[in-house]
């Protein structure tokens, strides 16, 4: 089978197309055949020597952790699937989950069945995504309907999804994003959308409950004004994890940082709103595989509405 390796961290030229034996599955795993695999920054973070390198051990490494795939191989002690069905999962984050390949092996906890409601090409760049978003809004900051929330980089992986959540959820939604994504947002269903670029955020958002920062950095702090007293700030790049949950800490808020957590159940409740029209994943370009090293590039702009996913 052929799989993406990478032999040293550094530049994307150095995402190399090889082949490797084909995958069996032990107690409790399934091997599964790739259709299609989300790109995103942590990933190219992680083949610069950022990221998640930490976690990878030794290269040669297989960079990926999310996919959309069917049935291969069922090990023994796996029960509720069978060959041939479609599923995705979040594999193993943050040790390797070896998803730039056409044939993963997966522990089965991991995964949900995809409905046949929901395209499975796009159904590969939901589970990281998803779950940040799911886990972040959800289980970290509790939201909950009435309330306003702040999502900066709202037209992002994480953010578009997170959008459509908290309206779900029955939140007011403001979102930050370049100008040019602003008609995509308030599709979604953003209340209102400020664009970072021309403006302050500070300067025309307050009294937020939630703030959900994608950005960290100086950007995630200057953020935080926007907070109420009593608020609550989740911030995802872990770089700047410790300076923002200190100043918003300072500030009198609540704050974390999220490492998000395979889950097969709240994968299921996403693709289910998926498949009711609750939930759409936008998918900002398909490349194939061999072009790995273009959707890396590509994602390193923070350009991208939506995901990029590769194909087989």
């Amino acid at each position: 089978m052929r799989a993406i390796q990478l032999h040293q961290f550094g530049a994307a030229e150095l995402l190399q197309v090889e082949q490797l034996e084909p995958l069996q599955a032990g107690v409790g795993q399934v091997v599964i055949e790739m259709v299609a695999a989300g790109v995103n920054p942590i990933d190219w973070k992680t083949r610069q020597g950022g990221g998640a390198a930490p976690f990878q051990g030794e290269p040669p490494l297989i960079l990926g952790w999310e996919c959309s795939v069917t049935l291969a191989d069922i090990g023994t002690g796996v029960t509720g699937y069978s060959v041939g069905d479609r599923v995705c999962g979040l594999l193993n984050f943050p040790a390797p989950g070896r998803c730039y390949a056409e044939q993963v092996l997966a522990s089965a906890e991991s995964l949900a069945l995809v409905p046949k409601a929901v395209d499975l090409v796009a159904a590969g760049g939901l589970p990281l995504a998803g779950l940040t978003a799911w886990q972040a809004l959800f289980d970290a900051a509790n939201l909950h309907a009435g309330q306003r929330v702040l999502i900066l980089a709202a037209a992002g992986g994480v953010g578009h999804l997170a959008v459509q959540l908290a309206k779900w959820k029955g939140a007011e939604v403001i979102g930050s994003a370049s100008q040019a994504n602003h008609p995509f947002l308030r599709q979604l269903g953003c209340d209102q959308v400020v664009d970072y670029r021309s403006q302050d955020v500070a300067d025309c958002v307050s009294d937020v409950d939630v703030l959900l920062d994608c950005l960290g950095g100086e950007a995630g702090i200057a953020a935080l004004a926007c907070l109420k007293s009593g608020g609550v700030s989740v911030t995802l790049p872990s770089v700047t994890a410790t300076q923002v949950t200190e100043a918003a800490e300072a500030r009198g808020c609540r704050a974390s940082s999220l490492r998000v957590l395979p889950n097969g159940q709240q994968l299921t409740q996403l693709l289910a709103l998926m498949a009711e029209g609750s939930l759409r994943l936008q998918v900002d370009r398909v490349l194939p595989m061999a072009e790995v090293a273009e959707a890396h590039r590509y994602s390193e702009t923070g350009r991208a509405q939506g995901k990029i996913i590769l194909t087989p």
